[in-house]
């Protein structure tokens, strides 16, 4: 599916797999290996960006997906984040979604909403947000009436 489609249907927090259908070079081309990651990975869909307007310039709409964290000793020191516009000539799938029970940290900003965080439980976020304070956030559980939406909807098969 398209990065529009995901864009569209896709519930924060999902993970959206993307591929240029390309196959993988050895380990030892480095450089084109380095390169067929860029095109060809995983992440969680923490925001997805309406497309804007402005006198000066446009720009479509996007998803940005969170692809994971560089720690060292428990801190986090670079997280990587990967946004593609609804343009992209990538495949995007949904390889899993947030299950019934699951709590969003959603943190509000400019009118959008972005996933701070992902946990298993009302208790587990609520912890996890009394460590890690941001402004502006909310709890969002995931109900079993926007799973059966999806159902309904047909987007329930990844």
């Amino acid at each position: 599916m398209s990065a529009h489609i995901i864009h569209d249907t896709a519930p924060l927090g999902a993970l959206i797999r993307y591929t240029d259908h390309a196959p993988k070079p050895p380990a030892r081309f480095t450089k084109k290996l380095a390169a067929w990651e860029r095109r060809n990975g995983v992440g969680r869909l923490v925001k997805k960006e309406p497309a804007r307007e402005r006198p000066t310039y446009s720009s479509p709409a996007s998803i940005t997906l969170h692809e994971g964290n560089f720690a060292s000793a428990g801190v986090i020191l670079v997280t990587v984040m990967r946004t593609h516009s609804v343009d992209s000539d990538l495949s995007f799938e949904i390889a899993e979604r947030p299950v019934v029970g699951m709590v969003r940290v959603i943190r509000d900003s400019a009118g959008n909403s972005e996933l701070v965080h992902l946990a298993e439980s009302r208790e587990a976020a609520e912890l996890w947000l009394a460590k890690n304070r941001h402004s502006a956030a909310r709890l969002e559980e995931v109900t079993a009436e926007e799973i059966g939406a999806d159902v309904v909807e047909g987007r329930a098969a990844a």
